[in-house]
């Protein structure tokens, strides 16, 4: 259910939600380093209230890449803000850089 977003604290725990959820997920990977900390705080603002809008047609997923280096290789994620949607395990889309509410409406509505 997409109501709201969850934040996994480790690699362990985000394959669990993948391996839990069923229908799509939408992976953002965000940073802690100053230059990604505002980029990735506007990212929040914008998934919160798409989870919202959408319902349960997404699970929304908060990655940070330095907790969760193997998930974030593993999507091929370099920079912060990113958006990943997956779908059963596999990568369907993935967005680099900031995103606003109109361009991310657009970025799940193009690919859920």
């Amino acid at each position: 259910m997409a109501r709201r977003v969850h934040q996994p604290l480790e690699n362990q725990e985000f394959d669990f939600i993948l391996s839990m959820t069923t229908g799509p997920v939408l992976a953002y990977f965000c940073g802690t380093w100053p230059k990604a900390v505002e980029a990735c705080r506007a990212m929040d603002s914008v998934v919160g209230e798409l989870v919202e809008e959408y319902g349960t047609r997404f699970t929304a997923v908060r990655t940070d890449m330095t907790r969760c280096p193997e998930s974030t290789r593993r999507y091929g994620v370099t920079g912060a803000p990113t958006a990943v949607l997956i779908k059963d395990g596999e990568a369907v889309a993935s967005q680099a850089g900031p995103m606003t509410r109109e361009e991310f409406r657009a970025f799940l509505d193009a690919h859920l």
